[in-house]
């Protein structure tokens, strides 16, 4: 069954505010069930996993729903979910956790198409402990980030390498599985971003070759919750406990304080809503999963070229990087006008996108020479009657 946006958009009730939303950096518009689910959380699962008495079981079978929730989201292993708030919190624990030894003279790679996310916590721990950093570059040309410079910028010395799948604003896809075989040929560790990848490809932690995934639910329509999967779940033993819990085991040794039980339903209801995007998706969770994402990625791919064909008609318009594999965000300039007023002319005409978003690859790049660039993504639900809006009132300032 072909992919039905139609239905998909019916599952979202926001959608119904009259806002083209092209904006899902910022976080994805939220299905009904995700609502739903969190709200009756709020009102039902507030106690604390622990107890003998119904409300503190419920509480902890949450916590073990939520791991096996992201576990089939990224074909890993539950045992090996670490949950938190953010990706940024789940990103400094782990980089805390490490052990000294792993520092003291060694390096950490890390790249210049990711999001500050998974850049910052590397480079205050490497400061912290004295070691060096090397930095993974992008080719301006196309926006992509060649892997075979990891050749050259891995050793033995190298304890770290972070990465993303994705650009969130230009949207280049990285081939983490070549580049983590590098890395793991003097066993570093590989650290990867797959926050802006998750709401568009199927992932498995296994052929990507990550040690370390993190994803970010508020990026698929997901409440603010993130989870960091370890490949080998063995590993988790080896890092240090950053717990208030002396007696913490497994990925709990990594959850810093307790959690908020009616988010982590909400994190469950947004991935079995990932598994029904496809309506003849059939099977286990994973393999519903696997079969609506697919589809998805298939729509959204049909509609990213679209989106990039209409965009290149406009003689002002500047599209940032050509990146042959990518997922459907893309940044651009406006000849002779700022982006701030991009966004602005933008938002009269009942479009959400964004302007100068933080990113190191749209610097480098030197947006910030030509008024800055505007970012825009596309959701499950976005349209091609979406797109014309877009490239009609684009073409206005013409």
């Amino acid at each position: 069954m072909a992919y039905d946006v139609a239905r998909v958009r019916g599952l979202f009730p926001s959608l119904g505010d009259g806002w083209i939303h092209l904006d899902p950096q910022a976080g994805m518009q939220i299905p009904d069930s995700v609502a739903t689910t969190v709200s009756k959380g709020f009102r039902s699962l507030v106690s604390q996993p622990g107890g003998i008495y119904p409300a503190a079981l419920k509480s902890a079978g949450i916590i073990d729903a939520a791991r096996q929730a992201v576990a089939d989201l990224v074909g890993g292993d539950p045992r090996g979910v670490v949950l938190g708030p953010s990706r940024g919190h789940l990103l400094n624990v782990l980089a805390e956790s490490l052990n000294t030894r792993v520092w003291l003279g060694s390096e950490v790679v890390v790249s210049r198409l990711d999001d500050e996310a998974n850049v910052l916590p590397w480079l205050r721990a490497a400061d912290r402990f004295g070691a060096k950093v090397r930095w993974a570059e992008v080719d301006i040309e196309n926006g992509e980030l060649p892997v075979w410079q990891y050749e050259g910028l891995v050793g033995r010395s190298t304890s770290v390498v972070a990465m993303p799948l994705a650009s969130s604003t230009i949207g280049s896809l990285v081939d983490v599985a070549t580049a983590a075989a590098t890395v793991h040929a003097i066993d570093g560790l590989v650290v990867v971003d797959a926050t802006s990848a998750a709401a568009y490809v199927s992932l498995d932690i296994e052929q990507l070759g990550a040690d370390v995934l993190v994803v970010s639910a508020d990026r698929w329509g997901g409440p603010a919750t993130a989870a960091l999967v370890f490949r080998d779940p063995d590993l988790l033993s080896r890092v240090r406990s950053m717990s208030l819990d002396p007696d913490a085991q497994g990925p709990a040794r990594l959850e810093v304080d307790g959690h908020q039980h009616a988010l982590l339903a909400g994190l469950v209801a947004s991935i079995e809503h990932l598994a029904g995007l496809d309506e003849a998706a059939t099977g286990t969770r994973r393999e519903r999963l696997v079969t609506s994402m697919t589809a998805l990625g298939e729509y959204s791919q049909r509609l990213l070229h679209y989106l990039l064909r209409s965009l290149g008609q406009l003689n002002l318009v500047n599209l940032i990087g050509s990146a042959g594999a990518r997922i459907p965000a893309v940044s651009f300039t406006v000849s002779g006008v700022t982006a701030d007023k991009v966004v602005r002319r933008l938002a009269d005409n009942g479009i959400c996108a964004l302007a100068d978003v933080n990113s190191r690859v749209l610097t480098g790049i030197g947006v910030n020479d030509v008024g800055g660039a505007v970012t825009i993504g596309l959701g499950p639900y976005t349209t091609p009657y979406e797109i014309d809006q877009l490239v009609r009132t684009l073409g206005s300032l013409g």
